[in-house]
Parts: C-alpha cells; sequence; structure tokens
C-alpha cells in the first residue's frame, strides 16, 4: 500500500544579523585588575570557531583562561560554549546568553534577537582579586555585549537572484530605475544583443511579483526576471 510522502521541512529564516567579514574584532575591559580580552569572529562552521579558540590560545598562551561561545546558522540550532576553568556556568553560558540576546533593529518600531554565524572568545588574565560566580557571570557577558555592540555587523537576506535581457542602450537607464526603487544589484553580464541586468530580492513570492510588476511598466511589458539561482546577501548595518 502506498503511503503518503511526508510534508517538505518549513524553510528556515530569511533574513538574520551577523558579523562583517574579514579581520577579527577586538575589546578589552578591566574588571577589578582582572583583564578580559574579547575576540569575536564570523564562522561558517565549528570547524572555524575552534580554529579561533587554538589560534587565540597560542597568542595568548600565559593567560589562565581562553574562554568561548558560538552559535551558527540561520536558526541558530547550532550553540556551544566553554568555561575553560571557570566556575562551570560562569563564563561560556553568560557569554552564550550575550550572543543570543543582542538584538538589532529591524524597523523603526521592531527589534530582533537573531545574531549568528558568531563566535566570541574572552581571554582572561586573572589580576589577583577573585569576583564570585556572579562576578564572573557578569564581567564575561558583559564583555562579549560591549564588544558586540562596537563591532561592524551586517544584515544577512536570503536572496533570490535574477538577470533582465535588456537592450544595451537602454540598460544603463534600467539599472538605474531599479535602484533608485531600492534593488540590490549584483552586476551585469554582455552579449551581442542585450546587456543582462542581475539583480537580487527577497525570497519572498509577493516581492518577486512585485518586482515583476514594476519591471513591466518600466518595459512596456518587454522585460522579464530571469532566475540565476539563490544565495545569501550581506548589507551593512548602520550603528545605532
Amino acid at each position: 500500500m502506498s503511503q503518503t510522502p511526508p510534508p517538505p521541512p518549513a524553510p528556515g529564516p530569511n533574513s538574520y544579523t551577523t558579523l562583517a567579514a574579514g579581520a577579527d574584532f577586538r575589546h578589552e575591559l578591566t574588571i577589578k585588575r582582572s583583564r578580559f580580552i574579547t575576540v569575536l569572529r564570523r564562522v561558517a562552521d565549528e570547524e572555524e570557531a575552534r580554529a579561533l579558540v587554538a589560534g587565540l590560545r597560542r597568542e595568548f598562551y600565559d593567560a589562565r583562561h581562553h574562554c568561548s561561545a558560538f552559535v551558527l546558522g540561520a536558526d541558530r540550532r547550532v550553540q556551544r560554549s566553554n568555561d575553560d576553568g571557570e566556575p562551570s556556568g560562569t563564563a561560556g553560558l553568560p557569554m552564550l546568553d550575550a550572543l543570543l540576546k543582542r538584538e538589532t533593529r529591524r524597523s523603526p518600531a521592531a527589534t530582533a534577537a537573531d545574531l549568528s554565524d558568531a563566535c566570541a572568545v574572552v581571554v582572561r588574565y586573572f589580576g589577583g582579586v577573585l569576583l564570585g560566580a556572579g562576578g564572573l557571570g557578569r564581567a564575561y557577558s558583559e564583555s562579549v555585549s560591549a564588544a558586540v555592540d562596537l563591532a561592524p555587523l551586517v544584515r544577512r537576506d536570503r536572496m533570490q537572484l535574477f538577470t533582465i535581457a535588456a537592450p544595451h542602450a537602454a540598460a544603463g537607464r534600467l539599472e538605474n530605475e531599479l535602484r533608485s526603487a531600492g534593488y540590490v544589484m549584483t552586476g551585469n553580464g554582455y552579449d551581442a544583443v542585450n546587456t543582462q541586468v542581475g539583480l537580487a530580492m527577497p525570497d519572498d513570492a509577493d516581492v518577486i511579483a512585485a518586482a515583476q510588476e514594476r519591471l513591466a511598466s518600466l518595459t512596456a511589458g518587454q522585460g522579464t526576471l530571469a532566475p540565476a539561482g539563490l544565495d545569501w546577501v550581506d548589507t551593512p548595518l548602520p550603528r545605532c
């Protein structure tokens, strides 16, 4: 007897916040003579996160602790933390909590806690003053929160990619019109007859339908969105 196939899995989030790609971001706090050096890096997987920890162990070889936390994936499903010798629950978990609770303004009226693909390592040089469990937790949390607040962040959107074939003479005007309307332009290709104008937009059926309507009005019904794949696109976030 045939069985009804299971429904396809629900798509994950289409957008989240992450660190800007490139160099690590570093920030230092001194709390009761202990130095807390936070290093943030954008990471794609657990291997990259663990490589950051290993590298900092070599760089700061004389530090007492190299505590870490990271969160991965648009759905933030992968979450890990490590106290690295601090009393259990006083370092890694507060650091992870600081990453998970960091809110990004998505609109003038709404914020979202959606930071991901981020690894934080806090290198601690003990200053001789015991902080106690509560003090340690606050110190590690504050160290990460302060670093993230100052770090360059981007919004990462899952975007549908398209091309539009336009006569060479009309392509520049069409590209300017689309850019002025807020579309993300991804570069052009060329053949003997047409310019292939590239653009990206959110992976949302309503947005794509509205874009096709706008394109029709700009090209007297001649322009067509040709699908060119799906990719994640970074957009810098303004500093609050």
